[in-house]
């Protein structure tokens, strides 16, 4: 009896995801087609302000990887490189969905640009980056803990303007996840920077 039960159990549930996968296919792109035309001028901001600032955070996980003295730093670079890699692929797509200029190339190859403006707080300067570059062992450690708090603040406060102003329930669901992703960061790189 038991057995019949548990076979009809895994039937069912096989069926039902079956079932649902079937509707969400057709939903999800019906879905998909009319998130990427509700879109505003905040959503267009915060997704082209972050994906350079996304972009500069890779670039220090990155010298992380190379300088890095301890495991925890060269494991909090992986999490922070795996998290904002595939987010700036999705924003690259939805600036491509709407039409809008997707910001090109990596930071270090925007030194004209004025990284202490409001749609991009937390960035660091070409210097601190160099200077970040040329540290190594528990020195390097220090220094990329403080500068990836100050740049995880930045984009927080990124995250929740386009929680405030945004329109595209994508965006402001990428925004929510950056917020809290960026948020628990922080605590554990305030530890390390305590221990």
């Amino acid at each position: 009896m038991k057995k019949t039960l548990s076979f009809v159990a895994l039937a069912l549930v096989a069926a039902l995801s079956v079932a649902g996968c079937g509707n969400n296919s057709s939903s999800t792109s019906a879905s998909a087609s009319a998130s990427a035309k509700n879109f505003n001028d905040a959503d267009v901001t915060f997704a082209q302000s972050m994906i350079p600032h996304h972009q500069q955070a890779v670039e220090m996980a990155k010298l992380a990887q190379q300088h890095a003295s301890t495991t925890e730093v060269k494991q909090l670079a992986d999490k922070i490189e795996g998290a904002q890699g595939p987010e700036i692929n999705t924003m690259t797509g939805w600036l491509k969905d709407w039409g809008k200029k997707v910001p090109s190339g990596s930071m270090s190859g925007m030194s004209g640009m004025d990284h202490s403006s409001s749609d991009m707080s937390g960035m660091m300067s070409d210097a601190e980056m160099k200077k970040l570059d040329a540290a190594a062992g528990p020195a390097f450690d220090q220094m990329f803990l403080t500068m990836m708090v100050s740049h995880h603040t930045g984009a927080i406060e990124m995250a929740k303007t386009e929680q405030k102003n945004g329109k595209n329930t994508d965006a402001v669901a990428l925004a929510k996840k950056i917020e809290a992703d960026q948020t628990a960061q922080i605590a554990v790189m305030k530890k390390l920077l305590k221990s």
